[in-house]
């Protein structure tokens, strides 16, 4: 099962920032207020950290997690959304208006995962 699905109007953002830079990645830090939002870079633009998880890839592109965030959402799937709004700081997607989100949906029950 994939770790990381995205919406429609996701991979539409997604293909509209290919055309305008090319390869693309996406960092989520778990960190405040940006930082729980999905930012997109262009591929090589954000340099990763040792303790970074790459937890698939959406349309091609690489999606990383922080270790404290890999570990919160080890037993959930994550889906990428954009919306009209503001993105977070850098990411691309504010150039279109648009602001990346995620949901997400557990993957085992809480008794499976050992949390009481």
């Amino acid at each position: 099962m994939e770790k990381i699905l995205a919406t429609d109007k996701a991979k539409e953002v997604i293909s509209q920032l290919k055309e305008r830079y090319g390869e693309l990645m996406f960092y989520m830090s778990g960190g405040c207020c940006e930082g729980s939002q999905p930012m997109c870079y262009e591929k090589g633009e954000f340099k990763t950290g040792t303790r970074d998880v790459l937890i698939g890839e959406v349309e091609g592109s690489e999606f990383y997690l922080s270790e404290e965030q890999h570990n919160y959402y080890e037993y959930s799937q994550l889906l990428l959304d954009a919306a009209p709004g503001m993105g977070g700081g850098f990411s691309l997607e504010t150039v279109l208006g648009m602001a990346f989100s995620i949901t997400t949906h557990a993957l085992i029950s809480n008794e499976e995962a050992g949390v009481v």
